[in-house]
């Protein structure tokens, strides 16, 4: 498993294609909090409060989640649009210890890169509102939550790209599950509506990231329904990679 993991870690580093979307979540988490953070100080009346700062700082992580994605699809979709995929099958026979390698190095990338854009974020946003005061307390939960919310995003890219195997179909697909969707459903109407807008991919999954609970979820509870997504796009991609021919 030790030279599976060399190998994958290989491949993400040395692709372009990491570097510029790793890039793009990082200017978009950065650029954005520091656009948001400056109109937010501009409009205020007073002192902005430390929760609203936080906030505005994290503004960005809606688009750098879908960039994040993009990279999770392109980790395994572009072996098979290459067909490089045959010759890492060749190499490891054992499809699931393969996937599973992939898991591991770009999981562990992510959660990395996205500690490093929160902070940055964070840091930035703190910068152009000036709150009177911070809670270190709730400085920490916004970067715990912003970090496992974009490292989650990656994965559900990942476990798309695994089920669809087709590059653009598979980023659209991610876009339309973490986007577009769950505004749609917040539309439904009466409690049923409510209740499955708020189960819904990353409709559940940001409740940790702004630290309020749902009126059926906690935060915590809710990320562990979008990693329940998560699971069940990786599963499935898991059990088709599987069965069909490379």
């Amino acid at each position: 498993m030790i030279d599976i993991l060399r190998s994958e870690w290989t491949k993400i580093r040395s692709v372009r294609s990491t570097v510029w979307t790793l890039a793009a979540t990082v200017g978009l988490m950065v650029g954005l909090s520091a656009l948001l953070s400056f109109s937010v100080k501009n409009v205020a009346d007073g002192p902005v409060p430390g929760l609203q700062a936080i906030a505005a700082s994290l503004q960005g992580i809606m688009f750098a989640q879908v960039a994040i994605a993009t990279l999770g699809v392109l980790v395994i979709s572009s072996e098979y649009r290459t067909g490089g995929i045959r010759t890492s099958l060749m190499s490891v026979p054992r499809r699931m210890r393969l996937l599973t390698g992939k898991l591991v190095v770009f999981g562990a990338t992510s959660l990395v890169v996205s500690a490093l854009a929160s902070a940055a974020a964070l840091g930035v946003g703190v910068a152009f509102t000036q709150p009177p005061a911070l809670e270190l307390g709730e400085v920490v939960r916004a970067l715990v939550g912003a970090s496992l919310y974009l490292t989650a995003c990656g994965l559900f890219g990942l476990g798309l790209g695994t089920l669809v195997r087709h590059t653009p179909g598979a980023i659209v697909a991610a876009i339309a599950l973490m986007l577009v969707l769950p505004q749609v459903v917040n539309q439904l109407p009466g409690q049923w509506g409510r209740l499955v807008a708020e189960h819904f991919t990353t409709n559940a999954g940001l409740l940790l990231v702004v630290g309020e609970g749902s009126d059926s979820l906690s935060p915590w509870g809710g990320f562990g329904v979008y990693l329940a997504w998560v699971a069940v796009a990786t599963i499935a991609g898991a059990v088709l990679m599987q069965r069909r021919d490379a």
